[in-house]
């Protein structure tokens, strides 16, 4: 990787860190400045302004993590409901890049960002529309080769499901405690026996 690049993806990754930590809005460019060892002028040879560098961190950072942990474990071949048990199990209990403190960052950005900025709110429509589609779409062939019941709506369940994620995130953010997410994955498990 050539300086140039290299120097932006640490700008990135700091800036990520700090505003998963702290929060976008509260999070200046002089935070980043500080944290990153760059100069200003290094800043502003990357990014235009602070909204470039954010979208760049749901873009370069966020889409391609989220892809790797949200959206590749829903490719197996095992029962869906399983699968997307496990994946809730994993993410919520297991996964070391989520921190219970700071809550989901796609969440996050969308709390902060999507009411006044179109480019976060696009940026964070097409991250979150990949989950939903896979999501649907593993549903949908647990629907036809019927270990789901043919009755249920696999959108409808994606939208339940992944909801229910975003908001016992933030459940287990303002206890800063994993409790809550136990609750919530032994509820899912029980909601999902009834679904085949």
């Amino acid at each position: 990787m050539k300086k140039a690049a290299t120097t932006r993806m640490h700008i990135l990754q700091k800036a990520f860190e700090l505003i998963y930590e702290k929060g976008y809005q509260t999070t200046s460019i002089d935070d980043i400045l500080a944290t990153t060892k760059v100069t200003k002028g290094a800043f502003y040879y990357h990014f235009k302004n602070k909204e470039q560098m954010g979208v760049s961190i749901i873009n370069e950072l966020l889409k391609p993590t989220l892809t790797t942990s949200f959206i590749s474990p829903l490719e197996s071949n095992e029962n869906p409901l399983d699968i997307i048990y496990n994946l809730m199990d994993h993410l919520l209990l297991k996964n070391d890049f989520l921190r219970v403190a700071y809550g989901c960052p796609v969440a996050n950005f969308t709390q902060e960002m999507t009411p006044w900025n179109i480019d976060f709110s696009l940026a964070l429509q097409e991250v979150t529309q990949l989950w939903i589609t896979s999501m649907t779409d593993l549903l949908e062939k647990g629907k036809k080769e019927g270990v789901i019941k043919d009755s249920i709506d696999a959108k409808a369940l994606t939208t339940f499901v992944l909801s229910g994620y975003w908001g016992i995130r933030n459940f287990g953010k303002l206890e800063n405690s994993k409790e809550v997410y136990v609750i919530y994955l032994e509820e899912l498990k029980r909601y999902f026996e009834t679904l085949k």
